[in-house]
C-alpha cells in the first residue's frame, strides 16, 4: 500500500536486462515489452494488467496472468473497446493504493485517453500506459492507425515520461524505469515490426535510464544523429555509410526525452556537444526536435499522414533512407 518496491527488485531488472544482452535478440518492441513483464511479474505481484480490447497485438499478458472474471479474481482486466474508461480506471486503482495498473491500446488511440493520461501527471501517479504499433510501421493498417503527430504531442503533457525505445534493452530499461518512478506516469511506446538488437557496453546500458547517451561515438565526430525507437537502425547505417565516407558522426540514442531534460547541464552537454552540427530521425512530426537541432539542424521525419502499404515500403516512401540521412548530415556541415 506504501507503493515501495520489493527489497531485490534491482537484482530482478539487472538479471532481466542480462538475459537480453545474452539473448541479443530480433524481436518488435511490443514482444520485448511482453519479456519485460514476464520478467518483472514475479517479483511484482502488485502487477495489475490489462489492454483495451488488443491484447493479442499489444502484448500486456505473461504466462501466469488470470482474466479478471465475475466471481473469479484475477491480475489481467480485459477492458474492452474504451481506452479513456480503461485509463481512467487505472488512474483510480493507482490512487487507491496496492497495485501498480499498466494497460494497453495502439498509440494512436492515445487520443481517446487523452484526458485521464493528463489527469495521470497533474496528480502524478504511477500509471503505465502501454502504447504499441507506434508509427508508420504497423503498415497496411493505413493512416486511421498509423500514428504521426502522438509522440511529440505527449511529450507536451507535463511530468509525464514517454519511453520509446529501440530493442529489447532498452524496452527492458524503459519498464524497469517506469515502475520505479513513485512522482508521476510514464508511457512505454513499442512498434509492431521487428527491430534489431543493438550492442552496447555496461556503461551505455547504465545511461539508458538518464533518458539519452551515446549509442556509437566516432574520434574527432563532425555531426552527431539523434533518433528514437525503430530510427535507430536507420541512425547507425547511416553513420556507417558516412564513415565509409570519411565523414565521423556521433549516434545518440534518446528514448527518453523527458528524463533527458531532467538530467544535471553537464551530462546534456557531455551527449549533445555545443555547437555540433545535428539531424534528427523520428517516424513522426518533426517540430519537437528542432529544439535539439536547431534551426540550422536537419529532421527528417513525417509531416504529412501516413499510407496504407507494408511497412518496409511506407519508410522507404516517407524518405526514411541511408541515402536521404547522409545528405542532411552533409547539408548540414556546410
Amino acid at each position: 500500500m506504501k507503493g515501495e518496491l520489493p527489497a531485490g527488485f534491482d537484482k530482478t531488472v539487472a538479471a532481466m536486462i542480462a538475459a537480453c544482452v545474452e539473448k541479443k535478440e530480433t524481436i518488435a518492441t511490443r514482444k520485448a515489452s511482453q519479456n519485460a513483464i514476464q520478467a518483472l511479474s514475479a517479483a511484482l505481484p502488485e502487477f495489475l494488467g490489462g489492454s483495451a480490447d488488443l491484447t493479442g497485438s499489444n502484448l500486456t499478458n505473461w504466462k501466469e496472468c488470470v482474466a479478471v472474471r465475475a466471481g473469479q479474481p484475477g491480475n489481467h482486466i480485459n477492458y474492452g473497446v474504451r481506452e479513456f474508461g480503461m485509463s481512467a480506471m487505472m488512474n483510480g486503482i493507482a490512487l487507491h493504493g496496492g497495485f501498480i495498473p499498466f494497460g494497453a491500446t495502439f498509440l494512436t488511440f492515445s487520443d481517446y485517453s487523452r484526458n485521464a493520461l493528463r489527469m495521470a501527471a497533474l496528480m502524478k501517479q504511477r500509471t503505465l500506459f502501454v502504447f504499441t504499433h507506434d508509427s508508420i510501421g504497423l503498415g497496411e493498417d493505413g493512416p486511421t492507425h498509423q500514428s504521426v503527430e502522438h509522440v511529440s504531442s505527449l511529450r507536451l503533457i507535463p511530468q509525464l515520461d514517454n519511453w520509446r525505445p529501440c530493442d529489447t534493452v532498452e524496452s527492458a530499461v524503459a519498464w524497469a524505469e517506469a515502475v520505479k518512478r513513485h512522482d508521476g506516469p510514464s508511457t512505454l511506446i513499442f512498434s509492431r515490426q521487428n527491430l534489431p538488437f543493438v550492442e552496447r557496453d555496461a556503461g551505455q546500458i547504465a545511461a539508458i535510464a538518464r533518458g539519452a547517451y551515446v549509442l556509437r561515438d566516432a574520434p574527432n565526430a563532425k555531426a552527431l544523429i539523434i533518433a528514437t525507437g525503430s530510427e535507430i537502425e536507420l541512425a547507425l547505417k547511416s553513420a556507417e555509410q558516412l564513415a565509409a565516407e570519411g565523414v565521423p558522426v556521433r549516434v545518440v540514442s534518446m528514448p527518453c526525452a523527458d528524463v533527458f531534460a531532467r538530467q544535471d547541464a553537464e551530462y546534456q552537454a557531455s551527449v549533445l556537444p555545443k555547437g555540433m552540427p545535428r539531424v534528427a530521425i523520428e517516424a513522426g512530426v518533426t517540430d519537437f526536435w528542432f529544439k535539439y537541432v536547431g534551426l540550422e539542424g536537419k529532421v527528417i521525419g513525417i509531416d504529412t499522414f501516413g499510407e496504407s502499404a507494408p511497412a518496409s515500403a511506407l519508410f522507404k516512401y516517407f524518405g526514411f533512407t541511408t541515402d536521404r540521412v547522409v545528405a542532411a548530415v552533409r547539408s548540414v556541415l556546410h
